[in-house]
Protein backbone atom coordinates (compact mmCIF):
# COMPACT_ATOMS: atom_id res chain seq x y z
CA UNK A 1 0.00 0.00 0.00
CA UNK A 2 0.99 3.75 -0.74
CA UNK A 3 -0.08 6.44 0.83
CA UNK A 4 0.13 10.76 -0.17
CA UNK A 5 -1.15 13.68 1.36
CA UNK A 6 -2.90 15.59 -1.17
CA UNK A 7 -2.92 19.52 0.01
CA UNK A 8 -5.86 20.38 -2.46
CA UNK A 9 -8.28 19.13 -4.50
CA UNK A 10 -5.83 20.09 -7.60
CA UNK A 11 -3.46 17.56 -5.88
CA UNK A 12 -5.80 14.97 -5.68
CA UNK A 13 -6.97 15.61 -9.21
CA UNK A 14 -3.84 15.37 -10.41
CA UNK A 15 -3.15 11.77 -8.73
CA UNK A 16 -6.58 10.65 -10.23
CA UNK A 17 -4.92 12.46 -14.02
CA UNK A 18 -2.08 10.12 -13.07
CA UNK A 19 -3.77 7.05 -13.22
CA UNK A 20 -5.71 7.78 -15.93
CA UNK A 21 -3.00 8.26 -18.27
CA UNK A 22 -1.74 5.17 -17.72
CA UNK A 23 -5.09 3.47 -17.60
CA UNK A 24 -5.73 0.00 -19.49
CA UNK A 25 -9.06 -1.34 -19.98
CA UNK A 26 -10.37 -3.39 -17.73
CA UNK A 27 -9.34 -1.32 -14.90
CA UNK A 28 -11.97 -1.50 -11.71
CA UNK A 29 -11.35 1.52 -8.81
CA UNK A 30 -13.23 1.25 -5.46
CA UNK A 31 -13.12 3.88 -3.79
CA UNK A 32 -13.84 5.03 -0.30
CA UNK A 33 -14.32 7.99 2.05
CA UNK A 34 -16.59 10.03 3.80
CA UNK A 35 -18.88 13.21 2.23
CA UNK A 36 -16.59 15.33 0.78
CA UNK A 37 -13.76 13.63 1.23
CA UNK A 38 -12.59 13.84 -2.35
CA UNK A 39 -13.77 10.76 -4.46
CA UNK A 40 -15.26 12.77 -7.03
CA UNK A 41 -12.15 15.28 -7.47
CA UNK A 42 -10.10 12.11 -8.06
CA UNK A 43 -12.61 10.63 -10.73
CA UNK A 44 -12.42 14.13 -12.59
CA UNK A 45 -8.74 14.15 -12.56
CA UNK A 46 -8.67 10.22 -13.49
CA UNK A 47 -11.37 11.31 -16.80
CA UNK A 48 -8.67 14.14 -17.63
CA UNK A 49 -6.14 12.05 -17.91
CA UNK A 50 -8.00 9.27 -20.21
CA UNK A 51 -9.08 12.10 -22.50
CA UNK A 52 -12.42 12.90 -21.69
CA UNK A 53 -13.56 16.30 -21.80
CA UNK A 54 -17.38 16.06 -20.52
CA UNK A 55 -17.78 17.68 -17.32
CA UNK A 56 -17.73 15.07 -14.27
CA UNK A 57 -20.42 15.15 -12.33
CA UNK A 58 -20.82 12.39 -8.91
CA UNK A 59 -23.77 10.31 -10.13
CA UNK A 60 -25.39 9.91 -6.66
CA UNK A 61 -29.12 9.81 -7.91
CA UNK A 62 -28.84 7.94 -11.19
CA UNK A 63 -25.85 5.64 -9.83
CA UNK A 64 -24.04 5.16 -13.16
CA UNK A 65 -22.56 7.81 -15.54
CA UNK A 66 -20.35 6.84 -18.49
CA UNK A 67 -18.20 9.14 -20.36
CA UNK A 68 -17.20 8.75 -23.81
CA UNK A 69 -14.61 10.88 -25.95
CA UNK A 70 -11.41 9.53 -24.32
CA UNK A 71 -9.27 6.85 -25.12
CA UNK A 72 -11.13 4.65 -22.79
CA UNK A 73 -14.84 5.03 -21.63
CA UNK A 74 -15.25 5.84 -17.95
CA UNK A 75 -18.06 4.15 -15.88
CA UNK A 76 -18.34 6.31 -12.85
CA UNK A 77 -20.67 4.75 -10.30
CA UNK A 78 -21.78 6.12 -7.04
CA UNK A 79 -23.59 3.29 -4.04
CA UNK A 80 -24.53 6.74 -1.82
CA UNK A 81 -27.94 5.86 -1.98
CA UNK A 82 -27.72 1.77 -1.59
CA UNK A 83 -27.17 0.06 1.52
CA UNK A 84 -26.59 -3.36 1.25
CA UNK A 85 -24.93 -5.42 -1.73
CA UNK A 86 -28.35 -7.30 -2.48
CA UNK A 87 -29.56 -3.62 -3.38
CA UNK A 88 -26.55 -3.29 -5.51
CA UNK A 89 -26.54 -6.33 -7.48
CA UNK A 90 -30.77 -5.92 -7.83
CA UNK A 91 -29.89 -2.02 -9.33
CA UNK A 92 -27.80 -4.34 -12.12
CA UNK A 93 -24.35 -3.13 -11.31
CA UNK A 94 -22.38 -6.35 -11.80
CA UNK A 95 -22.28 -5.96 -15.42
CA UNK A 96 -19.94 -2.78 -14.66
CA UNK A 97 -17.36 -4.75 -12.75
CA UNK A 98 -15.83 -6.14 -16.19
CA UNK A 99 -15.78 -3.13 -18.28
CA UNK A 100 -14.66 -2.01 -21.35
CA UNK A 101 -13.37 0.61 -20.40
CA UNK A 102 -12.48 1.62 -16.58
CA UNK A 103 -14.67 1.23 -13.68
CA UNK A 104 -14.63 3.68 -10.64
CA UNK A 105 -16.85 3.08 -7.97
CA UNK A 106 -17.42 5.62 -4.98
CA UNK A 107 -19.04 4.12 -1.71
CA UNK A 108 -17.41 0.75 -2.63
CA UNK A 109 -17.84 -0.65 0.60
CA UNK A 110 -20.80 -0.74 0.21
CA UNK A 111 -20.88 -3.45 -2.27
CA UNK A 112 -17.81 -5.12 -1.19
CA UNK A 113 -17.46 -3.99 2.87
CA UNK A 114 -14.78 -2.31 4.28
CA UNK A 115 -11.29 -2.80 2.69
CA UNK A 116 -12.66 -6.58 1.12
CA UNK A 117 -10.70 -6.89 -1.85
CA UNK A 118 -10.95 -10.50 -1.61
CA UNK A 119 -14.84 -10.38 -1.62
CA UNK A 120 -14.86 -7.71 -4.69
CA UNK A 121 -12.30 -10.24 -6.61
CA UNK A 122 -14.70 -13.35 -5.98
CA UNK A 123 -17.45 -11.22 -7.01
CA UNK A 124 -16.04 -10.28 -10.26
CA UNK A 125 -14.52 -13.81 -10.86
CA UNK A 126 -18.50 -15.32 -10.61
CA UNK A 127 -19.60 -12.53 -13.38
CA UNK A 128 -20.53 -12.84 -16.91
CA UNK A 129 -18.76 -13.21 -19.19
CA UNK A 130 -15.95 -14.46 -17.96
CA UNK A 131 -13.19 -12.23 -18.96
CA UNK A 132 -9.81 -10.72 -17.18
CA UNK A 133 -10.20 -7.79 -14.78
CA UNK A 134 -6.63 -6.70 -15.41
CA UNK A 135 -6.34 -4.38 -12.24
CA UNK A 136 -8.79 -3.93 -9.01
CA UNK A 137 -7.34 -1.42 -6.85
CA UNK A 138 -8.30 0.19 -3.72
CA UNK A 139 -8.41 3.77 -2.93
CA UNK A 140 -9.31 4.80 0.80
CA UNK A 141 -9.39 8.91 0.85
CA UNK A 142 -9.59 10.67 4.44
CA UNK A 143 -9.86 14.24 5.15
CA UNK A 144 -7.05 15.32 7.81
CA UNK A 145 -8.25 18.75 7.06
CA UNK A 146 -10.13 21.08 5.15
CA UNK A 147 -7.75 20.78 2.49
CA UNK A 148 -5.57 18.38 3.39
CA UNK A 149 -6.31 14.65 2.55
CA UNK A 150 -4.62 11.00 3.20
CA UNK A 151 -4.92 9.20 -0.28
CA UNK A 152 -3.43 5.21 0.95
CA UNK A 153 -3.37 3.16 -2.41
CA UNK A 154 -2.57 -0.27 -3.86
CA UNK A 155 0.75 0.61 -5.92
CA UNK A 156 -0.51 0.09 -9.80
CA UNK A 157 2.50 -2.92 -9.98
CA UNK A 158 1.63 -4.80 -7.11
Amino acid sequence: MATTISHSPADTAALGEQWGRAAQSGLVIGLSGDLGAGKTQFVKGLACGLGISARVQSPSYVLVNIYTGGRLTLFHLDLYRLDTPEQVTAAGLEEYLRPEGVTVIEWAERWFGEGSRRKAEGRIQNTEPASQVLWLRWVQIEALSETERRITYENPGA
